[in-house]
């Protein structure tokens, strides 16, 4: 995961977005069917599964803990579950590059294991705050090392004896609640978490399908720790977040129509339709049906004129990996867009509030950060370098920004692209971008 090289995009400005397009899987969901799926007993399929960094590297991590796992060929994996207690202690530390997702729900589900296990990460993952995971392990009896900051890498020590918690969520996090509930699964006694704003519910549907009781009541959460999972066939849908970047280019560059194919439009994440939509977008839901737990569907979107809103904060939380993209769709706006409570974006892979009025502010846009958001006052985009900070989202969202830009956008920094997208330079001049990619020295 480390030493990668040094990647920049030319993107040529201009263009219009065209055709039909399943974008990679969904990463939460193949983080997910890795994980549950060395765990459980028997061989699970999956098809679908999104061959990016993130994903492998809990894929590899669970290869270097014994779990036999055949694949990634063409998205399809077959995993030998080795059952609940079947890990084994790896030899090394385990490098879960920049995935914050492998580490926080790792650091739950490893909480309750009897063995010693250190889990680290490149830069940026390494100073991403963990304290918020550690703190709920820690009242179920876990016990991790961490720095002085609270961040990587995390010394998990050997630990058969967690219990289990009524725990409020503090913020509205789905890695949190998932680290929580995954640790329930080893504790004795039943765990319960509640969540003060709906966030993704890939892990309570994934146990469910996996053979495992989950209780859902509202934003409660819980299950009883002791039972057994039972492997399955997992079908990964594409996912939104990656598709949200043609969401939004298709809608801003004029005279594009563009139809993302068996989109996951799980009711936890489709906040983005809904922003998009009360800013004017057109997009259109079809075939939808349900496969294998989640809701999936093609969407059909059209160019069209934006216009600023004030962003709905109960939709926050549904979209928090797309606001990179949406804050394009709002520079492209007529009027101004407001966000507010979202301070999770400072702590993602980059801090996504400042890099985008950063780079929005290089483009010619007028970008105001506060503490919990943005204020955006659309404008014309002008060319320009823009920093993307090793940040896979700001990269792809500045690269549809050149659809509606006067000269050339030049993004910085762009290698983290493939730990959610691989081939992304490939499928965006298939579909109408004109973008280079090349190696800075």
């Amino acid at each position: 995961m480390q030493g990668k090289k040094s990647l920049k995009y030319q993107v040529e400005p201009g263009g219009s977005l065209h055709g039909k397009l399943r974008v990679p899987g969904d990463k939460s969901i193949s983080h997910r069917s890795i994980m549950l799926g060395s765990l459980a007993d028997g061989v699970t399929e999956v098809t679908g599964f999104l061959e990016g960094e993130d994903s492998l590297a809990t894929l590899n991590a669970f290869r270097a803990m014994g779990v036999e796992i055949e694949g990634p060929h063409a998205g399809r994996v077959s995993i030998h579950g080795v059952g609940m207690h079947g890990l084994h202690e790896p030899d090394a530390p385990l490098d879960l590059g920049n995935s914050g997702t492998s580490m926080r729900l790792l650091s739950g589900l490893l909480a309750g294991q009897d063995l010693a296990i250190t889990l680290t990460g490149d830069s940026s993952l390494s100073g991403r705050p963990m304290k918020r995971v550690i703190e709920p392990l820690t009242r179920m009896g876990a016990i991790i090392g961490a720095t002085e900051a609270g961040t990587a890498p995390l010394v998990i020590s050997p630990n058969s004896h967690l219990k289990g918690i009524d725990y409020p969520l503090p913020m509205a996090s789905a890695q949190v609640k998932s680290a929580v509930l995954l640790a329930g699964l080893y504790a004795q006694g039943e765990t319960v978490v509640t969540e003060p704003a709906p966030t993704r519910d890939h892990t309570e549907r994934m146990l469910q399908g996996f053979g495992y009781p989950v209780k859902r009541d509202g934003s409660r959460a819980s299950l009883v720790g002791g039972g057994a999972l039972k492997a399955c066939r997992i079908d990964v849908p594409a996912d939104i977040s990656s598709a949200t970047f043609f969401l939004v280019g298709a809608t801003i560059a004029p005279d594009s129509e563009m139809v993302l194919e068996h989109v996951g439009i799980n009711p936890t994440r489709d906040g983005v339709i809904s922003i998009l939509r009360l800013m004017g977008a057109d997009i259109e839901i079809e075939n939808e049906q349900t496969v294998g737990g989640e809701p999936v569907a093609d969407i059909r979107v059209r160019s069209s004129r934006l216009h600023g809103i004030d962003i709905p904060e109960d939709l926050v939380p549904l979209a928090i990996d797309e606001f990179p993209a949406l804050f394009i769709a709002a520079a492209c706006a007529e009027g101004v867009t407001r966000l507010t409570g979202a301070e999770e974006l400072r702590v993602k892979e980059s801090d996504r509030i400042q890099v985008m009025a950063d780079g929005l502010t290089v483009l010619g846009i007028e970008a105001e950060p506060t503490m919990d958001g943005l204020k955006i006052r659309g404008g014309r985009l002008t060319g320009g370098c823009v920093e993307s900070h090793g940040d896979h989202r700001i990269a792809m969202s500045f690269a549809m920004a050149a659809l509606r830009a006067s000269g050339a956008v030049e993004i910085l920094d762009c290698a983290n692209v493939n730990t959610s997208f691989p081939g992304f330079v490939h499928v965006a001049n298939q579909t109408g971008l004109h973008i280079r990619q090349s190696e800075v020295s």
